[in-house]
């Protein structure tokens, strides 16, 4: 065997080692961020957003500040995607069993044409939740900024997350790394068309998220104090 064979065998054998090593890298941080919220998920919605007597007692029981449903795009201009539809239909109804007095909404507001906020507060309002009880954060443009800001702008302690369950490990490890007492609703209510694909995606973000909650990067936006306790109509931004 020639030196330059030698070498390029020599390269191919670390390469695959470096690959090897962060292909197992990956899968520890993303089996640790699962399962350190794995007991943080106490309720999976499926088929329907009815909860019983008891479920809402536990919730109740919790005391949250606040009902946070994070945001999940948006079909048209006022028209939530099947996926938030069914995260505010959930988190709206833990409202109305009083499981929180108030619901705190965070989406991507950063373009014109897409404007999750606006879809949100619409819904939220036309479902018969008073203004003054919601509170909008236009600047949760990535699940990280929202559980940072719910504490740092909505001064949030304690809240019942509402999502889909494969994000909700990313949402409560990002929140309880922030310092946050969070506990997840999944809102699964039926089957969404390229969950492989987000599956697979939610990975990374894991990693992704995972980093940024270790060294506790600061949000993209900061802004004026927001307190949960009061009215949410100085949020509305409309």
């Amino acid at each position: 065997m020639t030196a330059k064979k030698k070498i390029l065998k020599t390269i191919a054998a670390v390469a695959v080692i470096i690959a090897a090593l962060a292909a197992v890298s990956v899968l520890m941080v993303n089996f640790s961020v699962k399962n350190s919220v794995e007991d943080k998920i106490i309720y999976t919605v499926t088929g329907d957003t009815a909860f019983d007597n008891e479920n809402i007692s536990e919730m109740k029981a919790l005391e949250p500040d606040c009902i946070l449903i994070l945001g999940a795009g948006i079909t048209d201009k006022d028209t939530p995607s099947p996926m938030l539809k069914d995260r505010l239909d959930a988190g709206i109804q833990l409202y109305k069993e009083g499981v929180a007095s108030k619901i705190l909404l965070s989406g991507d507001n950063g373009q014109q044409e897409h404007n999750e906020i606006h879809v949100m507060l619409k819904y939220a309002k036309e479902a018969g939740v008073p203004e003054e009880d919601i509170f909008c954060d236009h600047a949760g443009f990535s699940t990280y900024d929202s559980m940072y800001r719910a504490s740092s702008i909505f001064g949030v302690e304690r809240a019942i997350v509402v999502t889909q369950k494969y994000h909700q490990y990313r949402a409560l490890y990002v929140g309880e790394e922030l310092g946050l007492d969070v506990w997840g609703v999944a809102s699964d209510q039926e089957e969404y068309a390229g969950q492989s694909y987000r599956d697979l995606r939610e990975i990374l973000a894991r990693i992704k998220d995972f980093g940024k909650a270790a060294i506790k990067s600061e949000s993209v936006l900061g802004g004026e104090v927001i307190p949960i306790s009061g009215s949410g109509i100085i949020s509305h931004g409309e």
